[in-house]
């Protein structure tokens, strides 16, 4: 007998009242591992990015539709219904919907739901299995709690921008944003993981709880190694452009038609770059043999790597390190990202039936299952596309 397994988050209801990408970067998570997942949104207007574009969505006549591709990449595998939270009837509706579900993940101000009796302090009581998910700017305690954060303050406020960019001094110095709302994301991804925690400890003790999920601490907690190289140091890095703060060779070098990087990451690969270079002498050069030497010597070292490796083709550059076990790549634009042989093996662009538009494309989920894989039921919803579903299955109201 073969047992049929199901997503694992299947059973797990999921009231999002979130909107931009934090909160619903989290709750794209959740509903790809099979929660079911009720985004709740402003009548007639409904989450802010459904109107950050173009682009837009096309239509099977390539025609924009109202559906922006900002509100598609995180939004996929929900339901949606239209509520407005500001009237007694919505707030009362959103208090009912609670009662059936597990998790509520919500992004406004500290303080922002307390006027519909929507908070945490406001919920607990009457529903003590209650995960509830609260992601803001600066947290719910702290001396900023009160004020609305967003990814780009938050990036120049954590650090991120101080050591991002061109070294001072050099063309184009200055601090510089990632090219994503990375500060957002990775806000979502902690607060996938945090849910994901309280589900398992509500499993022992059949209590919810609070979390207080915050993009500067998000933020902060991802520079990592950055983080360590202070406060060991007590010296705050600095840009390094593409170069790496602890490790020499590890930067992006310009060749005679484009640029690469080359990420040596021990000694044994240095001797093994250097050879495949034709530097043995840089190899055996007591001043580059170890990694410390290296940062130590770096000044000196890097000028001689890019004037050998401006004599070179990129790619013939990456077969001759490829082949010498040297981990080096190409840079590429996004197209050329979704054109690699890798990138399609892996089945990483995924099209989705959509009402709207005949399909849309929404990027897979990287996380794997051997035995339960991701589904993609559905794309990002349109604006109360299904409120009628939601309160006939949820709450047994048939409204015809």
């Amino acid at each position: 007998m073969t047992l049929e397994r199901q997503a694992p988050l299947a059973g797990i209801r999921v009231l999002d009242l979130s909107r931009v990408l934090a909160g619903p970067w989290c709750t794209q998570n959740l509903a790809d591992l099979g929660a079911d997942v009720i985004k709740v949104e402003r009548p007639g207007i409904g989450d802010d990015t459904r109107a950050w574009g173009p682009p837009f969505l096309k239509d099977m006549e390539g025609k924009d539709t109202t559906e922006a591709a900002y509100y598609l990449s995180a939004n996929r595998n929900k339901r949606s219904i239209e509520i407005d939270l500001a009237s007694a009837e919505g707030a009362a509706l959103v208090r009912e919907l609670a009662k059936h579900c597990d998790v509520l993940v919500e992004n406004f101000k500290v303080g922002g739901l307390s006027q519909y009796g929507l908070d945490y302090a406001s919920m607990k009581d009457e529903f003590p299995s209650l995960i509830y998910c609260s992601i803001t700017g600066f947290g719910q305690t702290g001396p900023y709690a009160d004020r609305p954060g967003y990814d780009f303050m938050i990036q120049g406020m954590g650090g991120l921008m101080s050591i991002t960019g061109e070294r001072d001094g050099l063309p184009g110095a200055g601090p510089q944003k990632a090219g994503v709302a990375v500060t957002d994301i990775i806000t979502g991804m902690y607060a996938t993981v945090a849910v994901l925690a309280a589900i398992q400890e509500r499993n022992r003790s059949g209590l919810g709880q609070h979390l207080d999920i915050a993009l500067l601490d998000c933020h902060v907690a991802m520079l990592a190694n950055q983080n360590l190289n202070f406060m060991t140091t007590g010296r705050a890095p600095q840009r390094a452009g593409n170069a790496h703060q602890n490790v020499v060779p590890y930067q992006v070098f310009k060749t005679a038609d484009g640029f690469m990087i080359v990420a040596v990451g021990n000694d044994s690969q240095y001797r093994a770059y250097c050879r495949a270079i034709g530097a043995p002498q840089l190899a055996d050069d007591p001043k580059f043999t170890t990694n410390g030497l290296r940062i130590v010597n770096r000044g000196e070292l890097i000028p001689q790597l890019e004037k050998i490796m401006g004599t070179g083709l990129r790619d013939d550059w990456i077969a001759t390190l490829e082949g010498a076990g040297v981990p080096c790549g190409p840079i590429q634009t996004i197209d050329q990202v979704f054109a690699h042989p890798q990138v399609i093996a892996r089945d990483i662009w995924k099209n989705i039936p959509h009402p709207a538009g005949g399909s849309s494309p929404t990027t897979a989920s990287p996380m794997g299952f051997s035995a339960t894989p991701v589904q993609y039921r559905h794309p990002a919803p349109m604006l109360g596309e299904h409120s009628k579903e939601i309160l006939r299955e949820v709450l047994g109201r048939d409204l015809g």
